[in-house]
């Protein structure tokens, strides 16, 4: 394999997992199902903020200490899955467009810049990179919370 896809391939495995963790749901909040190719979901995205619990920091793993979540957020699920980085998976009682906004500037402002992404109505996702870590973040509305949003980041140290 050439070096620079060598370099690569993680990123897209990772970015792989990170659409197929967002793909679907599972059952109870930090089941995991098997999925596709054997990737399994990351975590229940129908959990709503008022029965998440909040998982212990720092999130351990590959996961930058200095990512900030947006006020009102839960982080309720933390998986790591070594290589491929660690996946975070949080329930914000904020609205998606004040979700975005907190990721397109208060996370950037962090040292965290978006390298590429796309924004939907109610959906959106970045790949990102800064302070030795690399990754993907994914918002969406919550289908089962009415005005929450679904908070997913896959993050692993960069090797540049």
């Amino acid at each position: 394999m050439r070096p620079d896809l060598r370099a690569a391939a993680p990123w897209g495995a990772a970015a792989l997992l990170l659409v197929s963790a967002c793909a679907g749901q599972s059952g109870a909040s930090g089941t995991r199902t098997s999925g596709e190719h054997g990737l399994e979901k990351a975590a229940d995205r129908t959990t709503c903020a008022a029965d998440a619990h909040a998982v212990a920091t720092p999130y351990g793993g590959q996961f930058p200490d200095a990512w900030p979540f947006p006020p009102g957020t839960t982080v309720y699920h933390v998986e790591d899955r070594g290589a491929q980085g660690t996946i975070v998976t949080a329930i914000s009682t904020s609205p998606f467009r004040s979700i975005l906004d907190f990721l397109n500037h208060d996370v950037v402002g962090r040292g965290f810049r978006v390298e590429s992404g796309e924004t939907e109505a109610h959906d959106a996702e970045a790949e990102w990179q800064g302070n030795g870590h690399r990754g993907r973040w994914a918002i969406r509305e919550s289908a089962s919370c009415p005005g929450e949003t679904v908070i997913q980041v896959v993050a692993a140290t960069s090797s540049s």
